[in-house]
């Protein structure tokens, strides 16, 4: 229970359905005292709300995890050039995981959250995959590609066939406090205008980011700039360039502190190669494969044809080619609606010849 309304109604739908839930906020960066995440105010409206249901409530301590698990990645990729995605590795690591570990203890069956996707199970066939949610603008399948089977077995999203709307109706209905709380998207311990000075503040004196020049496809200098984690592969905004076209940045170079830029159409790519893959649907599919890809959160589902596709990693080609192919990033494969598993973005590829 994150002090919001979506954990709240999730946990108030399985009250009401029969379970016995114990509602759990986890701690996962600050002192609680400040704006945020794992502020004292969302602490205490998660309580609210679990009083309000009549259900006993925890506060738990991740936050040494986090920093190991989340954190510290976080930095470590912008310092190499790549475009991290934190939100899906706590989802693998924490709330799936470590929280899974404690919830036993308190002798849980399942684990719930106000996530908006759904679990499908079949019981003919002994199988549970995972489908995006009924209200496409909320879905958020893509951030949860990376939990295994055996956890998404032990899972539930009651929220999963409701949209926004019908989450808020459901609040006021069960008169919870939290009814009109304005949701936040923003990463819990960098709120996004401030990545880059999060960044540079964490890395320190030990690993400062890697300064260097700002050049045009044909290699002439544009510009300079103070760090790499600035800038992420499609950007546009921020680059501080004086040209006749919009020019958008098309590959980093961590080792030389160098950042490319051109024009729209030379951040488009070919297709992709993905790593550290989880597949949902029994194994890695067939080559020649058709499926959707999304490569970024807010980005449409594109077509592909997978090309090689194992245990470490899978390709994906696109006809009409992938825009902005960003190293860090997730990319999740769907077959319409059900998630068929996803990796980790290790490069772009061009096309042929």
């Amino acid at each position: 229970m994150s002090g919001g309304v979506d954990s709240a109604v999730a946990a108030a739908l399985l009250v009401e359905t029969g379970y016995d839930v114990i509602g759990v906020s986890m701690r996962l960066w600050g002192d609680a005292s400040g704006s945020g995440c794992c502020s004292l105010d969302d602490f205490l409206d998660a309580r609210r709300v679990a009083a309000r249901l009549g259900i006993p409530f925890y506060v738990m301590d991740f936050r040494d995890d986090f920093s190991r698990r989340v954190v510290e990645p976080f930095v470590t990729d912008y310092l190499a050039g790549r475009t991290p995605n934190p939100c899906v590795r706590c989802n693998q690591f924490l709330k799936f995981a470590s929280f899974w570990d404690r919830a036993r203890e308190l002798g849980a069956a399942w684990v719930a959250t106000g996530h908006y996707a759904r679990v499908m199970r079949d019981a003919e066939n002994a199988t549970v995959q995972l489908w995006a949610a009924q209200d496409t603008v909320k879905d958020q399948s893509y951030f949860l590609f990376a939990i295994e089977p055996d956890v998404l077995a032990r899972t539930l999203f009651p929220l999963g066939s409701l949209s926004k709307a019908a989450v808020r109706e459901h609040a006021r209905r069960l008169g919870l406090p939290v009814a009109e709380k304005p949701e936040s998207q923003e990463i819990c311990f960098a709120p996004k205008g401030e990545y880059a000075d999060f960044v540079a503040r964490y890395a320190g004196r030990t690993a400062p980011p890697k300064a260097g020049v700002i050049v045009d496809e044909t290699g002439q200098m544009l510009g300079t700039h103070g760090g790499i984690h600035q800038f992420t592969i499609g950007q546009r905004r921020g680059l501080r360039l004086s040209a006749r076209q919009p020019l958008y940045v098309t590959a980093i170079d961590p080792a030389s502190g160098t950042v490319r830029v051109g024009p729209r159409a030379a951040t488009l790519a070919a297709g992709l190669r993905a790593t550290r893959p989880t597949w949902l649907t029994g194994g890695p599919v067939p080559v020649g494969t058709r499926l959707r890809i999304k490569i970024r959160s807010r980005f449409a589902a594109t077509p592909v044809t997978v090309g090689e596709a194992t245990a470490a990693g899978f390709e994906a080609w696109a006809e009409d080619g992938l825009p902005a192919v960003t190293p860090g990033q997730a990319a999740v494969l769907y077959d319409d609606d059900r998630v068929v598993g996803g990796g980790w973005i290790e490069r772009a590829l061009p096309a042929a010849g």
